[in-house]
């Protein structure tokens, strides 16, 4: 797979050249980073009013979940932010190559529509992996200074992979379809916010429909993740979910270079 590889090397550099890869950066970071002080500052301070309690009331303190009341949130708050920054980056990923004409030379050259489709998901997933870093960090100073479990971050990082993985591939197909980024982006947030809040209707649906938007819904399969769980279902859902987006985008190539 040298072409998708070639292709790879090629999308991931080209993020690097435009200064809004580092906006994108500085506002992710910037974001999760609030929302993590405000968290934090929260649960510091609800220990302190239970410390505040216990000696009141000469009874041993409360001791409070870091992990339910402030990891499993941030990873939320992570993942709805992922839903608004990844349509940015998956815009470009395929309607730039229509924009400037250079989705001939794609034809043309040694690399079939798979290998294209392959090496473009792959530098929008390295990149959203960068976008994770600074996250990580937050997080590694609560272990630096707490004891928190590990297992819901591992998890966690590992639901917010495979759900930036369904967007981003969701973002591809959108990408193919057009060569107007902004409609790219909207397209693609579109489909990701319509795919986030149709659990939301499933009370009202009836027992059969309601169960098929609840597994629809693409957040519903997070909670597990967030929650430390791995749930085998939930890992197939997300790579159906990919998998299908990446059909489409390739059938959509396909049927482009095969009209030129």
């Amino acid at each position: 797979m040298s072409g998708a590889l070639a292709i790879f090397e090629r999308e991931f550099k080209s993020y690097f050249y435009s200064p809004v890869a580092y906006l994108i950066i500085a506002v992710f970071a910037a974001l999760t980073g609030f929302f993590f002080y405000l968290y934090t500052n929260g649960f510091v301070e609800a220990s302190l009013m239970a410390d505040m309690q216990a000696q009141q009331y000469r009874m041993e303190p409360q001791k409070l979940n870091v992990n339910l009341m402030l990891i499993r949130p941030f990873f939320w708050n992570i993942a709805m932010i992922s839903l608004f920054t990844l349509p940015t980056l998956t815009m470009r990923l395929y309607s730039e190559e229509k924009r400037q004409g250079t989705v001939e030379l794609l034809y043309t050259a040694p690399v079939s529509p798979l290998q294209i489709i392959l090496g473009k998901y792959t530098a929008g997933l390295a990149f959203y992996a960068i976008l994770l870093l600074p996250t990580i960090f937050y997080q590694s100073l609560l272990f630096w200074f707490g004891n928190p479990e590990l297992m819901p971050v591992v998890t966690g990082y590992l639901g917010l992979i495979l759900i930036g993985s369904a967007f981003i591939a969701a973002g591809l197909w959108i990408s193919t379809m057009t060569e107007n980024q902004i409609i790219a982006a909207l397209g693609g947030f579109a489909l990701s916010l319509l795919l986030w809040i149709i659990g939301a209707g499933a009370a009202s649906a009836g027992e059969t429909l309601g169960a098929v938007l609840n597994y629809i819904s693409i957040i519903n399969h997070f909670e597990d993740f967030a929650q430390g769980v791995i749930d085998s279902s939930h890992v197939l859902y997300y790579v159906l979910f990919t998998l299908t987006g990446l059909y489409f985008s390739l059938k959509t190539i396909e049927s482009v270079k095969w009209r030129a």
